[in-house]
């Protein structure tokens, strides 16, 4: 291992190579413990170093997001709209899950990264050419959609993002409802015994993250499909 590591440290300094590194620390220790310093000490360079390669953090993030939005699966050929979208989407949660600090550095950027405009124009695109859908319905469709269409979306329940910021660690067991919130809110404390995410201790039936991600999605998609039969226009 430490050959492979100092072979690494030989290969000339790239942008590829800084960004795929930069990945791979927020991947082990979460997106807050990112800085230029510590990811040059990582391919054993001084940080000035990095900024042949990146003019800034910002700049840095920017690449490594796009990096992300690289793993995502092209767009199936021979299919309709729907599965075409479907498949994407989920493909788009998969890498987002390998990599789970990019929801919140997707989130932090002003502007989107030309990687993401890529996708979602390609999103756009199957909409409008194989669903025939209007201008107006892909509007509103791609509102509606939010960032499930990049894969992931704010749960009620989801404390995964948690990872993100501070790297993967031992999941935390639910807190669960005190008895006087529960006499206050009885229907809140229903469902949340039944949230507990992964965690079979609970009373309940537990938590499918990847089950309720799909479970919203295909209610959307669905509900959109109605709509474009119908000829939907929102005037």
């Amino acid at each position: 291992m430490a050959e492979q590591v100092e072979t690494l440290r030989r290969t000339p300094l790239s942008r590829d190579r800084v960004l795929h590194a930069a990945v791979a620390l927020a991947d082990e220790a979460g997106i807050e413990s990112l800085s230029m310093r510590k990811l040059a000490q990582e391919l054993g360079v001084v940080p000035m170093a990095l900024y042949k390669h990146v003019a800034n953090k910002d700049e840095l993030l920017d690449g490594m997001i796009d990096v992300v939005v690289g793993e995502i699966d092209p767009p199936v050929s021979d299919a309709d709209w729907q599965p075409v979208v479907r498949r994407r989407i989920l493909s788009a949660r998969e890498a987002l899950l390998r990599h789970p600090w990019a929801p919140i550095a997707i989130e932090a950027r002003n502007q989107a990264t030309p990687a993401i405009l890529g996708y979602l124009n390609s999103m756009v695109g199957i909409l409008r050419e194989r669903g025939g859908f209007s201008t107006d319905l892909a509007h509103h469709v791609m509102h509606a959609m939010g960032s499930r269409m990049l894969g992931f979306s704010q749960e009620l329940f989801d404390d995964s993002r948690r990872a993100g910021r501070s790297g993967p660690a031992d999941p935390e067991p639910p807190a669960g409802f005190p008895p006087e919130a529960a006499a206050a809110f009885p229907h809140l404390a229903a469902i949340a015994g039944a949230a507990a995410h992964d965690d079979a201790s609970v009373v309940g039936p537990g938590c499918d993250d990847q089950f309720e991600f799909e479970f919203a999605l295909d209610l959307l998609l669905d509900g959109v499909e109605r709509l474009r039969q119908q000829g939907w226009t929102s005037t």
